[in-house]
């Protein structure tokens, strides 16, 4: 006799998430999500950006947790293998009552992410909290190297997402232009009218791009040019949703370095403000691929570093 279920599992259906990235520049250069580039740094093509895949979680989401999940949801992942355009990802959740664990495959079973999804006012351990606690600390640090745990930048002018507002050259895509291709559409995010809030709201994937918006004078000090990959991210929705069209200001703190054998790792938390209030937290570790870094040797070398 069977003396306890397994929890049901629910899933989506497969879907090619677009790659909308492939013009992207920071530092003066194309980044990662190039072919050219990608193939130059060992990849079999250029990566769809993480947060893409988190749309596909939404409907599902919403299944368990109804409207609470736009309101004080929270999405936290692990990426584990890229996607190229072209291939297929299905989303899976275990529901429980505040937390859920969430996983992306591709259609012949590559884990893509893993993590956890919840909702809030009190959020359980999520996943990126469970990897923090276990990171190590870092030493001799040198793509990293003049970035502080605590390090601070705080954005002086609101920052507003339209649906047809281009949000520079991190990002040269508009909403609309992702609404046109993104993997779960939904008329909340166009239309104030179909929407229980009275605005359109931003989908859970295009808040990675709000947060991520940053002035040039205000970035952190990382050295370059370089590449880097997202490697973990969480969403974490307060008082939510985020409205189209509406200001909010950003503020951006160094919450932890750490590094492996091929990367320099950067977790900057994002905390978004409607004027004093605050309604959302995006926790992103950046993951720098040292050697993209064309001095990353020589300077490693001068600080006594130990290389592999």
């Amino acid at each position: 006799m069977k003396l306890f279920a397994d929890k049901p599992i629910i899933c989506g259906e497969f879907r090619q998430p677009r790659q909308m990235l492939a013009d992207q520049e920071y530092e003066g250069h194309v980044s990662v999500h190039d072919d050219e580039m990608a193939k130059d740094l060992g990849f079999s093509g250029a990566p769809i950006e993480g947060p893409t895949h988190f749309s596909q979680f939404v409907p599902l989401l919403y299944e368990v947790f109804g409207n609470a999940w736009f309101e004080t949801g929270c999405i936290s992942a692990h990426y584990q293998n890229m996607v190229v355009e072209g291939e297929e990802v299905r989303a899976f959740v275990r529901p429980g009552e505040k937390i859920c664990d969430i996983w992306a495959e591709k259609r012949d079973g590559t884990p893509v992410l893993s993590g956890t999804a919840s909702i809030g006012p009190d959020h359980p351990e999520s996943e990126l909290d469970r990897r923090r606690a276990k990171l190590r600390p870092a030493d001799k640090l040198v793509i990293l190297a003049d970035v502080e745990v605590g390090y601070t930048i705080e954005e002086e002018d609101p920052v507003i997402m339209g649906l047809d507002q281009n949000m520079g050259e991190m990002y040269p895509f508009t909403l609309n232009n992702k609404l046109q291709c993104i993997t779960e559409p939904c008329p909340w995010y166009e239309d104030g009218e179909d929407s229980p809030w009275g605005r359109p709201i931003i989908p859970v994937e295009m808040i990675s791009v709000l947060t991520y918006y940053t002035s040039r004078r205000n970035e952190m000090p990382v050295k370059g040019p370089s590449v880097g990959l997202f490697a973990d991210q969480e969403i974490k929705l307060i008082k939510g949703p985020l409205f189209v069209n509406y200001p909010y200001r950003l503020k951006r703190e160094c919450i932890a370095l750490s590094e492996s054998r091929r990367v320099e790792s950067n977790w900057v938390r994002t905390s978004v403000y409607d004027e004093d209030e605050l309604v959302a937290e995006c926790i992103l570790n950046s993951a720098t691929m040292k050697a993209s870094y064309a001095r990353y040797e020589e300077e490693a070398l001068a600080l006594g570093k130990k290389l592999d």
